[in-house]
């Protein structure tokens, strides 16, 4: 069973940007036979997050948060734009984040916003983010101004969306990549990455490195 995991920073009640990404959702599981869909909400995790931010462990929380997108077969990451830019509880929320959690999984972008001129910042700032992570973004994003609600176009973007997602996560390209290639990845010891309990087989003890830590045997 595929499982499907949505990223919302949306703060208002009703939150536009969580209504984007249950939209984006619904047509995405419309297309994945058998799939589950599952939402972690940032902002009841914003104190949580802030602390492990500073401190560098997650309260028990945001560890199920945490652990629930390593364990997903695709992402829909939404945010909200403020002052034409991401929400800072999702920068900060990826800032916690072991860098290779999102190694090559697919992640569809999606952003809402109050006008139609802050439509680059997914490509400007949500994507190079998320390319950091090494995530595999869709080539679709989704942007959503007020006057784009009652629009077709708005419509068959997020089916067009939907389908990339439902292809990459049917090609399996996240096990394809990772299974070949993982060890070709940095990442951080023990950390909470789907692969983490094998990070201790990557570790290269014939490196100069490991040598000395050894005591240069």
């Amino acid at each position: 069973m595929k499982r499907l995991v949505v990223v919302s920073a949306g703060t208002g009640n009703p939150s536009s940007t969580r209504q984007l990404a249950d939209r984006i959702a619904q047509k995405s599981l419309d297309r994945l036979e058998g799939a589950t869909v599952s939402v972690i909400e940032l902002g009841p995790l914003a104190v949580d997050t802030a602390r492990a931010a500073v401190a560098g462990f997650p309260g028990a929380e945001l560890q199920a948060a945490i652990d629930k997108l390593a364990a997903a077969d695709a992402v829909i990451v939404a945010t909200p734009i403020y002052k034409a830019g991401i929400s800072g509880l999702l920068k900060t929320f990826v800032d916690v984040l072991d860098n290779d959690l999102l190694v090559a999984k697919p992640v569809l972008l999606a952003a809402t916003g109050g006008s139609p001129r802050h439509a680059l910042v997914i490509d400007d700032q949500l994507r190079p983010l998320l390319a950091f992570m090494r995530a595999f973004t869709l080539p679709t994003s989704i942007y959503a101004a007020p006057e784009d609600w009652g629009s077709s176009e708005l419509g068959a973007r997020i089916e067009r969306a939907a389908t990339e997602l439902a292809v990459l996560v049917g090609a399996g390209v996240e096990a394809q990549v990772t299974d070949t290639a993982w060890s070709g990845y940095q990442h951080q010891f023990g950390g909470n990455a789907r692969r983490a309990e094998r990070t201790a087989a990557d570790v290269d003890f014939d490196s100069p490195l490991m040598r000395l830590a050894t005591g240069g045997a």
